[in-house]
């Protein structure tokens, strides 16, 4: 069995892998991520190896508690992973967007596959059928564009992240909601409608935080998955020990 940990900028998912089945799942903050370790293992004591990816900041005592207890991977760019890696920058590319590659690659073999991953930032991510990753995009998430308005201005408020009820907002609050999430909307389209010009067979993944709230009110036709990055790198580790 394996254990896998993706830390984020606010939260720590950890996740139990039997071969390819997810058999448990937890989010917590990092002053807990130890303990819920230890609670996890005790539990799960077949689990032999560990693998971690970080956006955010894990202290070093759980870092050295994984490795001294674990067959344990930090990903980062030097990791052997299942696919061709194109991008001119492969040290600057995050660990995140490493992770739902991965993932493409084992649950999409041979395919072209764009994966959007909508959390702080939405990135795409596009991998073709002969498995050669590509690059892809990087633009502002919902709640940094809900941020940006409040704190570059001198009078909009920060307001919680709401479906507009009209494109035409009617009022500055609604104005700010038609503009933050029907603006994300539209860019979600039309970069989907752009890569589906070149590649009429895309499978499209959609993942991160923002994604329920998304996929219920895009137009194209998606396969939404909030456990991707975790599978993702449940292959990485995978593919490392065979």
């Amino acid at each position: 069995m394996n254990i896998v940990i993706d830390v984020g900028n606010t939260y720590i998912k950890l996740a139990v892998f039997k071969k390819h089945k997810l058999v448990l799942r937890e989010v917590v903050i990092e002053a807990e991520v130890l303990k819920t370790i230890k609670s996890i293992i005790k539990k799960h004591k077949s689990i032999k190896q560990a693998i971690v990816s970080s956006v955010g900041r894990l202290n070093k005592s759980t870092t050295n508690y994984l490795k001294d207890t674990f067959d344990f991977i930090e990903l980062n760019s030097n990791t052997k992973l299942p696919f061709k890696n194109n991008y001119k920058t492969p040290k600057s590319l995050g660990v995140d967007r490493i992770a739902l590659v991965s993932a493409s690659v084992y649950q999409y073999p041979a395919s072209n596959v764009l994966i959007i991953d909508a959390g702080s930032c939405i990135t795409y991510d596009f991998i073709n059928d002969k498995n050669e990753y590509q690059g892809g995009a990087i633009s502002p998430g919902i709640r940094m564009r809900y941020k940006v308005l409040n704190n570059l201005t001198a009078n909009l408020p920060l307001l919680e992240t709401e479906i507009p009820s009209s494109i035409i907002g009617d009022s500055t609050e609604n104005s700010i909601h038609s503009g933050v999430v029907n603006g994300v909307l539209n860019e979600i389209d039309g970069v989907i409608a752009n890569y589906k010009e070149k590649y009429s067979d895309l499978t499209v993944i959609l993942t991160g935080g923002d994604a329920n709230f998304l996929s219920k009110q895009l137009k194209s036709s998606i396969f939404a998955n909030s456990n991707f990055l975790l599978e993702g790198l449940n292959h990485i580790l995978q593919f490392n020990s065979n």
